[in-house]
């Protein structure tokens, strides 16, 4: 970027800082007994799923459609408009959604590094939330994320959808039931071959793009087309590796089946950047071990090159029980024992010829759970309640904190800190950027 240019850049974005943080507001305009109205918060990759989902409920009306790239919003637009005949207008702001005593409840699918502010905002506003895995860019906001929902009494969903997949839920009753006996040890699997990201210049903000806005909580840095769309996924400020980015999905899965809502206390995780010589800061092979007080281990693995499946999957679990162990991908899950592996109780949620299986994947159930839950106003009525998404979530906070600082550690799980590590700690929070900044106080 050139001197001038650079000055400009930074003279505009002081100026955007200098506006002040969303005013924060109690009222809703949402009836129980009248249509629900949605504003969609990032309408790129995942943000499509959650619009069209949207759009095909009945008296769920998408109001607005919301992104810092202006120049995505016609195609998405032009998609939902495909769906539904009902008119959504534009906001590049998600602060002037928040204001808009219209909107009922904001389905959030921006980068990481703005999903636990985004939701607090939005609970203050009187909005229910949906919002994408990871549900925080780190532990102690993601805590903050739970007090907001609880403050406010406000219905916030994780986009875990997995939790209301009627045959992944069939898998966990079974493991609970003790179908393989005591289950010892689950593994999380993603095993996503990744292309390199190349090296690419800093250059101007193209027109269209909001860039202060989209950077947010995160530190002030020059434009770079590798830290932008998608690939910001691979940079510490935004995103949380893929172990962060796919394996909320698995880690929830995972802590499910072995059935633990506590923290574990020994977390140790290894890996590397291999192959490539680009601009990627997050490494793309990692192998985590998260061990809990009584011994119980969960694993989990990411690959990001080439490699063969585990027992045949590449995203996926494997649980291990003091009888027999269970594969679980997608929503095809069976089950072996003995020391011959003999086949025992399965289920393909995919085998909709089959009556005696459950059919569905989890992501318009999600959805429809999350709009259930809007209706009664009962967070117990949520398949993954922000509660649930944070502890899943910080799972791989805590295993992308050993990788970083190259370590075992040991994690005091009431305190949601590390056990006497100040170097650990440091990890737990961000320096936010004004006026995007997460409050102490909710």
């Amino acid at each position: 970027m050139d001197s001038i240019n650079r000055r400009k850049f930074l003279k505009t974005a002081a100026t955007a800082a200098a506006v002040g943080p969303f005013i924060k507001t109690t009222s809703s305009a949402y009836s129980p007994n009248g249509a629900v109205n949605i504003a969609v918060i990032g309408v790129r990759g995942r943000g499509q799923s959650h619009y069209t989902n949207f759009a095909k409920m009945p008296d769920v009306n998408i109001v607005t459609m919301c992104d810092v790239d202006e120049r995505v919003l016609p195609e998405a637009l032009s998609k939902l408009g495909k769906i539904t005949d009902k008119k959504s207008k534009t906001e590049t702001d998600l602060r002037r959604v928040l204001d808009d005593k219209n909107i009922d409840a904001v389905a959030i699918a921006t980068p990481d590094h703005w999903h636990a502010l985004a939701t607090i905002w939005a609970c203050q506003a009187g909005k229910d939330v949906y919002v994408e895995k990871p549900t925080s860019h780190n532990i102690w906001e993601g805590r903050k994320m739970v007090e907001a929902a609880r403050k406010y009494n406000r219905i916030v969903q994780a986009g875990t959808q997995n939790r209301s997949n009627p045959s992944v839920q069939a898998a966990m009753k079974f493991l609970h039931e003790g179908g393989i006996g005591d289950v010892y040890m689950a593994k999380g699997i993603c095993f996503k071959s990744r292309d390199t990201i190349g090296k690419k210049p800093d250059g101007p903000v193209p027109p269209g793009v909001h860039y202060d806005t989209w950077l947010g909580p995160a530190p002030l840095r020059p434009f770079n087309e590798n830290r932008f769309h998608y690939t910001w996924h691979w940079f510490w400020d935004y995103g949380c590796t893929d172990l962060g980015n796919q394996g909320p999905h698995q880690m929830d899965i995972a802590r499910w089946g072995l059935n633990k809502n506590e923290y574990p206390t020994k977390i140790k995780c290894v890996g590397g950047k291999f192959a490539f010589d680009d601009d990627q800061e997050t490494p793309n092979t990692q192998m985590a071990t998260l061990e809990y007080p009584d011994n119980k281990i969960l694993q989990f693995e990411v690959r990001g090159l080439y490699t063969n499946g585990e027992d045949g999957i590449t995203i996926g679990n494997l649980f291990y029980g003091t009888k027999g162990w269970m594969h679980l991908n997608g929503s095809t899950w069976k089950t072996f024992f003995g020391r011959k592996n003999e086949l025992g109780p399965s289920m393909s949620g995919k085998n909709s010829a089959d009556p005696g299986n459950l059919v569905g994947t989890g992501d318009d159930n999600h959805f429809e759970n999350f709009i259930k839950a809007v209706r009664s106003r009962n967070v117990k009525d949520l398949t993954a309640d922000i509660e649930t998404g944070h502890l899943s979530t910080a799972l791989c906070h805590l295993s992308n904190i050993s990788y970083r600082e190259g370590r075992e550690l040991r994690f005091d799980g009431r305190a949601e800190r590390f056990v006497s590590d100040k170097e650990a700690d440091r990890h737990l929070r961000r320096n936010y950027r004004k006026p995007f900044v997460v409050p102490e106080k909710v």
